[in-house]
């Protein structure tokens, strides 16, 4: 019985973040998708925003600095939606054991928060920072570097592989 609820919450779950990606697939939404798409991709959400950022640009080469831009804003306004999350759970919660992460942060402060765009830890990161109170809006700056820096290199970077190569991928998919 608890098998079968735990099927169909998860399944009425992916219902629901297709119906979301469908929405926002749309080609007339553009920018405000990206935006979306970014925020929601900085929470503790598994999501990535970086396709999207390639599929705008590709698609209007003339959007290449306001959709980064675009995509900065909306995953610095996630990470700090992280940061809040942690600084809740700090709240509800008490800290009684010292990690390694925890002692790092509390040495290094926001500075470490330059690392929010890594894969698998950067939002962890984020909801870390806010466990540790640190001060709000120079984590929310470092944050902003981060996220920037990533997004101008990769989308340098996949803008310079020649469109062969993506069409060679999307004929095997």
């Amino acid at each position: 019985m608890l098998h079968s609820r735990t099927y169909l919450f998860f399944r009425m779950l992916a219902d629901v973040v297709t119906q979301i990606f469908n929405a926002l697939a749309l080609p007339g939404v553009g920018l405000p998708a990206l935006f979306i798409i970014s925020l929601l991709s900085a929470t503790l959400l598994p999501m990535s925003s970086e396709p999207a950022v390639f599929a705008v640009v590709k698609m209007n080469p003339d959007l290449l600095w306001p959709a980064i831009l675009v995509a900065t804003i909306g995953n610095t306004i996630g990470g700090a939606i992280s940061y809040t999350m942690g600084y809740g759970a700090k709240q509800a919660f008490a800290a009684d054991r010292q990690t390694r992460w925890l002692g790092w942060l509390q040495r290094f402060g926001p500075k470490t928060l330059l690392l929010s765009w890594l894969p698998g830890i950067g939002d962890p990161l984020c909801a870390l920072a806010g466990w540790l109170k640190m001060p709000f809006w120079p984590s929310v700056f470092f944050m902003g570097i981060g996220k920037l820096v990533r997004y101008a290199l990769l989308t340098y970077l996949l803008l310079a592989v020649p469109d062969g190569f993506w069409m060679r991928i999307s004929n095997w998919l």
